[in-house]
């Protein structure tokens, strides 16, 4: 495996994050401890979830899993950089309106310490804000992460879902106040979602904050499956959109046998190649699929196929405003 600091910041992080969004859901308990066990045994140190994931009224159960797992002992906790996200509705009676979805520091402080009861830990070692919540100003935000570090129970601060500007006034209003800062900004990026390379990653890169793209195969479009009989279980716009794509992923699949290598692989080790990329999340269903995974860390691609990558799945041209403007 091979590591990068997250961000500007010091913590060193694998260069795949373990995505954890399926355990609970798709994948029961059993197979997700053996899922993050195997990733350990490789060398993967990071691992993400949120305390929404397990939907619904399973809510949190994501989050129980890894508490149990932690639980088992034998350096699990000590050798995880864990990351979790708050955001979403959480609420019960109890919080009324203050339960819905949104950002504030009445619900940094509470769904942190739901996290916390839930993963078994008394630290988590990247706090993030799961989406951008305008309604709520910075001198709240930065006020309730600075008492949760000074506390011990975060270490650093990230975001996702945040727009170039966004990461721009974060970082000022932190710095106003000798404080770190943002250190990461988990944002959808893929093959097939390039516009982040406008704004969002120039921002990022220059502002030290590490970029962990989720949904690095856009759903699974870019697994290799999206055209074939695998894929029957596709909803009806997936299947539209999969039959629009079919020239680009086609042209996709034959590269890729050219290059030796599954669709997956490398479309991972295309998100590897760019230098404002910390680490793709990777959200294995099975122990096959993250076994599989392992790949693309150590695939580099010829400029020759990044160029012909370009050629099928064209970006917006570079970064703004050169991409649009003289």
């Amino acid at each position: 495996m091979k590591y990068t600091y997250l961000g500007k910041s010091g913590l060193k992080v694998s260069r795949l994050c373990l995505g954890t969004m399926n355990f609970g859901v798709s994948t029961d308990e059993q197979d997700a401890f053996r899922i993050m066990d195997a990733a350990l045994d490789a060398g993967i140190n990071f691992f993400d979830t949120a305390n929404i994931y397990g939907w619904g009224e399973n809510a949190g159960r994501t989050e129980e899993i890894i508490g149990k797992w932690f639980a088992q002992g034998g350096g699990r906790r000590e050798r995880t950089v864990l990351a979790t996200k708050f955001y979403g509705d959480m609420s019960d009676k109890r919080d009324g309106p203050n339960g819905e979805a949104g950002l504030s520091a009445y619900k940094l402080r509470r769904h942190l310490e739901g996290s916390l009861r839930r993963l078994q830990t008394d630290h988590i070692e990247l706090y993030q804000m799961h989406h951008v919540d305008r309604n709520v100003g910075w001198a709240e935000l930065w006020g309730g992460f600075e008492v949760a570090v000074q506390q011990g129970k975060i270490g650093y601060v990230g975001s996702s879902n945040f727009a170039g500007w966004d990461l721009a006034v974060a970082q000022y209003e932190a710095k106003s106040r000798n404080f770190l800062g943002l250190v990461s900004e988990q944002h959808k990026y893929n093959l097939l979602t390039r516009l982040p390379e406008l704004e969002v990653l120039p921002a990022a890169k220059a502002l030290g904050i590490g970029v962990i793209p989720w949904s690095p195969l856009d759903g699974g479009m870019l697994g290799g499956t999206a055209l074939s009989a695998a894929a029957g279980a596709r909803t009806g716009s997936q299947k539209e959109r999969a039959e629009r794509l079919r020239p680009q992923l086609e042209s996709y699949a034959s590269l890729c046998r050219d290059i030796g290598e599954s669709e997956d692989v490398v479309s991972l080790a295309w998100l590897l190649a760019n230098p404002a990329v910390t680490a793709p999340i990777i959200g294995c269903r099975t122990i096959e699929q993250f076994e599989k995974s392992l790949r693309a860390v150590e695939l580099e691609l010829s400029p020759e196929a990044l160029a012909k990558i370009d050629e099928i799945f064209p970006g917006p041209g570079g970064s703004a405003p050169n991409a649009y403007a003289w």
